[in-house]
């Protein structure tokens, strides 16, 4: 009797699962039919929001809404309010006045901080010394600092460049308290006049206006061992003469002593241009405070080799060290011009 219940139990368990069976085939398409619904909500969403996404990314970089989100920049940019003289403004300074300048970049202001660059490795007297000409306030010396803190000046820069001063806006906040709104700088770009500008068509127009600073004058040339100013082109043809002091292409600091020393020696007339980078800094404001005119003049050399070959990126200079092109430090050849090995006075090499 027991196993006739167990029998008739499990056949009405068989009669149930396969009439449910029978029902879920006839329910079938509806059943898809649902799940496909669902499916396809869900799919629709993801792409309208994606394709939402997308318009809102096109329409920020369209030319209108994009012009609004630089404004935005501009408005509230961490350097808004810096006074930059313009280089062509700083250079009648320099020419109508006699005037030194001391010129800050974007190295000058890691090394105030400890930070190293390539070329020179951070120090801490190189440091304060760095500060304190940067917050000197000297009539007859002129503290040049990049244009491109202005965000306006922005727009006449090449994307690449631009793009690199945008995100140092952003990597450098620490760094405003470096400045002073209350005071006027000047152009560090002086000697930036060719690779990173845009509109290029002025440039022999302010390279004419540039070489006014040295005019007929007897000068003092105070760079590294193969920066070589002026060597293989005119640069510089239209001084009375020109001497040099030869100084270490990486780390000058390690010898600012001796340079120091080496450069007092020069008659006081004599206009010195320094290309020794971040202690031609330091080195301008020392020798302004001796009773000098001095130019910490940098890359211009380099500047107008591109130009002379209507380079539009930084390429390297047969014979001259060139640390922002490829390969620009190396393999650097000897020159043969009797002319500049007269004109050296001193050689400071450790």
């Amino acid at each position: 009797m027991k196993s006739l219940h167990i029998n008739q139990f499990f056949l009405f368990f068989i009669f149930l699962f396969i009439s449910c069976l029978i029902l879920i085939i006839n329910k079938n398409i509806n059943i898809q039919c649902f799940i496909n619904s669902i499916s396809d909500y869900f799919i629709k969403q993801k792409y309208n929001q994606r394709h939402c996404l997308k318009n809102e990314i096109k329409d920020i970089f369209d030319s209108k809404n994009f012009k609004n989100y630089e404004y935005y920049s501009r408005e509230n940019h961490i350097f808004k309010g810096l006074h930059i003289v313009s280089p062509e403004e700083t250079l009648d300074e320099i020419i109508k006045f006699n005037k030194s300048i001391s010129r800050f970049g974007d190295g000058e202001f890691s090394l105030i901080f400890g930070i190293s660059i390539n070329f020179q490795k951070a120090n801490k007297l190189l440091s304060k010394k760095l500060k304190n000409v940067l917050e000197s306030n000297e009539d007859g010396l002129l503290i040049g600092i990049p244009d491109s803190l202005n965000f306006e000046f922005l727009d006449k820069l090449t994307e690449n460049c631009k793009n690199f001063w945008i995100n140092y806006f952003e990597s450098n906040k620490f760094k405003l308290t470096l400045f002073n709104k209350d005071k006027i700088y000047y152009s560090s770009f002086i000697s930036r006049f060719y690779i990173h500008y845009k509109d290029k068509s002025d440039v022999s127009k302010y390279i004419k206006k540039l070489k006014k600073i040295w005019e007929q004058k007897d000068i003092l040339i105070v760079e590294g061992e193969q920066t070589r100013l002026g060597i293989g082109n005119e640069l510089f043809k239209n001084t009375n003469s020109i001497k040099r002091i030869i100084c270490p292409n990486l780390n000058a600091f390690t010898l600012y002593e001796k340079i120091l020393n080496e450069t007092l020696k020069v008659d006081k007339k004599k206009l010195i241009l320094l290309a020794i980078g971040p202690t031609s800094t330091v080195l301008a404001y020392d020798l302004y405070k001796a009773g000098y005119q001095v130019i910490d003049i940098g890359h211009v050399d380099i500047e107008y080799e591109w130009y002379l070959r209507n380079a539009t990126t930084k390429i390297k200079i047969e014979g001259k060290y060139v640390n922002e092109a490829k390969d620009g430090n190396i393999d650097i050849k000897d020159i043969k011009d009797k002319d500049y090995y007269n004109q050296i006075i001193a050689k400071l090499i450790y």
